[in-house]
């Protein structure tokens, strides 16, 4: 099979995940574009490391790393991309599993030397078995999943989500990795944005970049239970807030608030108005639907506000790391 060698990335810091880890690693394994490896790294986690590690010991395509930089998503990725040794880097949470063409949809558009990213379609699997009725699909991304507003079919975007993600190595040697103080820390509150923060400055790195969400490229996403309420919805916005402030001072508000200006003047408008009809139609959760979208924009207005007063002020920092990559085999 000709074509480019895939690395895959998994990053995971709980024993809670046990089993939603051994899948996301087994969906992998079964791909119709064979990965050339898997890359298991744990974020500071010792008894977590030591069991992947005795769970994988004969398994010659799966390595488990310990993350090398300090706690966090970003720098656990990191990690994974020094350590990779295929030509692409792809990223795929722990918690979530692989079709099994996703590895070919992703290596296919590599075929274009000019794609740097590309990026996939996550589905939720809800904990109760549907979707709650209040929960509108236009926020999807906050339990890590495609939303309603992004573009289908293979489209350009300016920036590709990173629970279901993947970059050429050489888009790292232009733009550096991910940056620390941006993602996700374990069970802290649900910050985000560091892959929205990475493919802008890979962007303008390498201005001549492509970047592609290609929606055949389906992982499904594991939500829980606790996931499933507004509180944790009302959180999670309001990080997503706090997070954007700190990509609008990394890379500008030009930027860094482009596709959000749209999304919450042309798709959001569009959700309240489908909840609103709903509702008067008598259908399960039109008014909640609409609630939650106006709730979930002023919450998360009020997180950037937060987030941009503290950045003035020099209370939030980030790095950015330059990442050594191994050399191929």
């Amino acid at each position: 099979m000709s074509g480019p060698d895939v690395s895959v990335v998994i990053c995971a810091y709980t024993e809670d995940r046990w089993e939603d880890t051994l899948a996301a690693v087994s969906s992998v394994r079964a791909q119709s574009w064979p990965a050339l490896e898997t890359l298991l790294v744990v974020d500071h986690n010792q008894a977590l490391l030591d069991r992947l590690g005795k769970e994988y010991k004969e398994a010659d395509e799966v390595r488990v790393l310990a993350n090398a930089g300090p706690r966090g998503l970003s720098a656990g990725r990191n990690t994974g991309i020094a350590a990779a040794r295929g030509e692409i880097v792809a990223f795929l949470d722990d918690d979530a599993v692989a079709e099994r063409d996703w590895l070919r949809h992703f290596a296919e558009a590599y075929e274009d030397p000019r794609v740097l990213a590309v990026g996939g379609r996550t589905v939720p699997v809800w904990a109760s078995g549907r979707r709650p009725g209040w929960f509108p699909e236009e926020f999807d991304w906050v339990v890590g999943c495609t939303y309603r507003g992004l573009p289908r079919g293979r489209v350009r975007v300016r920036n590709v989500l990173g629970g279901n993600a993947s970059f050429r190595r050489s888009a790292f040697d232009a733009a550096g990795g991910f940056a620390t103080g941006i993602g996700r820390d374990g069970d802290k509150r649900p910050l985000g944005c560091e892959e929205t923060e990475l493919c802008i400055r890979l962007s303008r790195a390498r201005p001549d970049a492509v970047l592609l969400i290609d929606d055949r490229a389906v992982i499904h996403h594991r939500v829980p239970e606790v996931r499933e309420h507004f509180r944790y919805f009302r959180t999670r916005t309001y990080a997503e807030g706090l997070s954007k402030a700190l990509v609008a001072r990394s890379v500008g508000a030009d930027k860094g608030l482009e596709s959000e200006r749209r999304y919450t003047t042309r798709v959001l408008p569009a959700g309240v108005a489908r909840g609103v009809r709903d509702a008067l139609l008598a259908r399960r959760g039109g008014a909640g639907r609409a609630g939650a979208i106006v709730a979930g924009v002023l919450t998360a207005a009020g997180g950037y506000v937060v987030g941009s007063v503290r950045a003035r002020r020099g209370g939030t920092t980030f790095q950015v790391p330059r990442v050594e990559v191994a050399a191929r085999e």
